[in-house]
């Protein structure tokens, strides 16, 4: 209360921009304007700031900000501030791919921090996949990859297949389409020398069908080299991805234990469609191959929900 009262009195020697200041840091309560309260701050004699209703705060000089707006700027972590400082050298193009970073003790000289600053930032460059950080060397900007930006959505991935069952369903269906579109593409641009590589994935696979790792690994090349006929490094990458990413945490949904045969022979027909050209005919077969697997997964997934119940 005591500090209520000292707003409320001796108004005529507090300078306006200390009002302002005030403004910012008191409850919207002690300035509700003249003969509102008690709690009233006055700017001179006879005059008040305007009554303060529910919404925007209005200063003397006209300026309307929102409570948000008006709270006081927090401290950020210096690890930060040096993280973004070094991020716009890289993103406006001042450091390419491949230049070395100054050292630690330049970048703590640079920027006047510490060393445990200059790390943090470092290792959440190289998190971001923007620096390489070798043991006895300067950090280096990294050469853009596709493949590690992808890849580096891994744990991020797994974390959310793991906790939603919906965003499985999703990438799913997501796998399902990209897959089919593959396909079609396939059999629009194949050439014989491309088929002939698709053709020894089958046949290695076909040696491997006893071992569950090569067998796996090779089933994921199968469909990678199906991608790569598009000439598209992006759709590669997320071939990549969507099987590793189902191959890693939910093994269950790209390989069957016991429908190996199955698998190899649904490959051919793909790739067979995938030869003679006929891009309809090679989504339609994909389509049937991923949905067989889907519909394996199902069904284990709910024998599984009835015998623990």
């Amino acid at each position: 209360m005591g500090r209520h009262r000292m707003l409320a009195c001796h108004y005529t020697s507090i300078p306006n921009h200390a009002i302002w200041q005030l403004a910012l840091r008191a409850p919207r309560a002690w300035y509700n304007g003249v003969n509102s309260g008690p709690f009233s701050v006055h700017d001179g004699p006879g005059t008040a700031l305007a009554p303060v209703v529910p919404g925007p705060l209005v200063t003397r000089s006209g300026l309307t900000m929102t409570e948000k707006q008006a709270e006081p700027i927090a401290r950020r972590k210096l690890s930060h501030q040096v993280e973004e400082r070094l991020l716009a050298q890289i993103q406006d193009g001042h450091m390419a791919p491949g230049d070395l970073l100054p050292s630690e003790r330049e970048l703590m000289a640079l920027f006047q921090v510490g060393r445990p600053a200059i790390r943090e930032a470092m290792q959440n460059l190289q998190r971001m996949g923007l620096i390489e950080i070798r043991h006895g060397e300067r950090p280096r900007v990294a050469e853009p990859s596709l493949e590690q930006a992808i890849s580096q959505m891994g744990e991020t991935m797994h974390h959310v297949l793991a906790h939603s069952e919906s965003s499985l369903g999703h990438l799913k269906e997501a796998r399902l389409t990209f897959e089919m579109e593959m396909a079609r593409i396939a059999a629009r641009n194949r050439t014989q020398e491309q088929v002939g590589q698709i053709r020894s994935v089958i046949e290695a696979q076909r040696q491997t069908q006893y071992s569950a790792p090569e067998f796996l690994a090779l089933d994921g090349q199968f469909h990678l080299e199906i991608a790569r006929i598009s000439g598209n490094p992006i759709f590669a990458a997320l071939s990549e991805a969507l099987f590793s990413w189902l191959a890693k945490f939910h093994a269950h949904l790209v390989r069957s234990p016991g429908h190996e045969d199955l698998t190899l022979a649904e490959h051919t027909a793909i790739l067979d469609a995938i030869e003679a050209g006929d891009s309809e005919r090679a989504a339609r077969e994909m389509s049937d191959h991923l949905n067989r697997a889907n519909a394996l997964y199902s069904g284990r997934h709910n024998q599984r929900a009835v015998t623990q119940a």
